[in-house]
């Protein structure tokens, strides 16, 4: 039940205000191999995990590229997709789309968003606590040096306090959650042979200056954490 907070505001008024603030967990069975973030593609010029590569590595326009996935979302199994253009000179775009929601993908207003295992905003209990949790960390962004506010968004994507009674949450998992309600009701889940492997904060100021932090498991032992952090800025 990976989870994933943001705020686009692609013309912020002050200097010291972020174009995209994102912050996210991906949870999964520690057991599966994966492998941390990094630079990779013909010219290092992409960074990204496991997920969505094809459309790093396309020239199509967001919008372009999800209307192309939406006419085959039919085919797979339940999903969304968030896909961005971010770009100081001609503006930035944020567009989602979710399988089991429209048929058309949608360009999003600029605000803040929260996303679980449902579609965009689903107001499940969890959601709505970790949205707010965002909110507050996003709000004291421009006080806050960059290293403390990556350092309160890490610890809001650390919370395991459940948001229950949740019966959305329990439908939607019907026996599979049942035995586990306690863990996945939570931003950070944390099982015994589940939960959630990495942290990924993404800020992007007015100026394009991109800061990328991502704190990933290691093995299959939850006590023990490595964060690394890339920065660098976007392509005009």
């Amino acid at each position: 039940m990976c989870i994933i907070f943001f705020k686009f505001d692609p013309r912020p008024v002050s200097k010291n205000a972020y174009r995209l603030i994102l912050a996210a967990n991906r949870d999964e069975f520690y057991h599966r191999p994966s492998k941390a973030a990094d630079f990779w593609g013909s010219n290092n010029e992409i960074l990204s995990g496991e997920l969505v590569s094809h459309f790093l590595t396309t020239d199509m326009d967001s919008l372009s590229y999800l209307k192309k996935v939406s006419k085959e979302g039919h085919l797979y199994n339940g999903f969304n997709l968030i896909a961005a253009d971010l770009s100081t000179e001609k503006g930035d775009i944020i567009c989602y789309y979710g399988n089991r929601g429209n048929d058309k993908p949608v360009v999003l207003e600029p605000g803040t968003y929260g996303l679980s295992n449902a579609l965009l905003d689903t107001p499940w209990k969890k959601l709505c606590f970790g949205k707010q949790l965002f909110l507050e960390a996003v709000g004291r962004s421009q006080a806050l040096p960059k290293d403390a506010l990556v350092a309160q968004l890490l610890d809001m994507l650390n919370n395991e306090e459940a948001q229950l009674p949740d019966p959305a949450i329990e439908d939607q998992g019907r026996e599979y959650v049942q035995p586990f309600l306690s863990k996945y009701a939570a931003v950070c889940v944390r099982c015994s042979d589940y939960g959630t492997r990495t942290n990924t904060v993404i800020l992007v100021d007015a100026d394009g200056h991109v800061t990328f932090t991502e704190r990933s498991m290691l093995g299959t032992d939850p006590s023990h954490w490595e964060t690394t952090t890339h920065e660098f800025k976007l392509q005009s």
